[in-house]
């Protein structure tokens, strides 16, 4: 880990490789992305025959790609997740595959934590052949915040940074752009989960491999803490005594430029101006 870091790689790791036991119980988030990044593959009119996917907490991506004819390359920043896939163990922003690779990169559910996301977004597009396609998915602003008030409350002036930083859909998409990929596109989602308690939403985040990896951590939550902060979010319940909590997700996509690909007309070779295509039919 470098002064530099954002999040600390090791406990990272280690949050990954410890969630994989039970993870089924708790995929609910991943499995909603993954869906939706494969959706949009099917919409894709190209073949894509090598793949890599970044992000294995299960079989369950491989299955599906191979199921398409596709090869599958997995690789995910924790070792047991990367040994289950039959893949590599590394960082996003520190990929150790040769440029023009594979003809696909899926990103799911790990981008949000990963300490330099710009340089890991232009690793991605470097590993492309050219005409190849990344897709990506991970939590993003908006997320939690229920439990981020509920905290905040609960500690009062002694208040700490338990919830990661968040990256919003604008940013993203200028973060495609600087990468270097063309047509980039950057969406998101929301997704609403009911909780009875504030506990079992941090059980479920944990389950996941979404708990604090921030390399300057903040105190632990002690149990008057914990005590008042589950007592904001249960305030915020419904009638039934669930509260709603959000969890926002950004997709993104983006091509490696090839000269096959669609160009934007030269600068000033328009043959029509733009106020004689205003004008009205018959128009003077």
């Amino acid at each position: 880990m470098t002064n530099s870091d954002i999040f600390d790689r090791a406990l990272r790791a280690k949050r990954r490789d410890r969630m994989m036991a039970r993870f089924a119980e708790h995929d609910f988030f991943y499995r909603m992305m993954l869906d939706e990044l494969l959706d949009r593959l099917g919409d894709v009119q190209r073949e894509l025959k090598e793949v890599l996917v970044i992000g294995c907490p299960d079989g369950s991506a491989r299955a599906a790609l191979e199921a398409m004819g596709k090869s599958v390359v997995c690789v995910d920043p924790g070792f047991a997740a990367a040994r289950a896939g039959g893949g590599v163990q590394a960082d996003e922003d520190a990929l150790p595959f040769a440029d023009d690779s594979f003809d696909l990169v899926i990103a799911c559910g790990t981008l949000d934590s990963v300490n330099d996301l710009p340089g890991a977004l232009i690793l991605m597009r470097r590993i492309l052949r050219p005409d190849g396609l990344m897709l990506a998915a991970f939590a993003g602003g908006g997320s939690l915040p229920r439990l981020r008030a509920a905290l905040l409350a609960g500690e009062g002036d002694r208040a700490g940074q338990h919830i990661h930083p968040q990256v919003d859909v604008r940013s993203a998409g200028d973060l495609l752009a600087r990468a270097g990929f063309t047509m980039p596109v950057a969406d998101g989602d929301m997704l609403t989960v009911r909780y009875g308690d504030m506990l079992r939403l941090m059980h479920d985040l944990r389950g996941m491999g979404a708990g604090n990896v921030l390399a300057s951590r903040p105190p632990a939550l002690r149990r008057d803490t914990l005590i008042a902060a589950a007592g904001h979010f249960a305030a915020a319940a419904d009638g039934d005594g669930r509260t709603a909590e959000q969890m926002a997700v950004l997709y993104l996509s983006g091509w490696k430029a090839d000269p096959s690909q669609a160009q934007p007309a030269r600068r000033g070779s328009a043959t029509v101006s733009l106020a004689e295509a205003l004008k009205p039919p018959g128009g003077s």
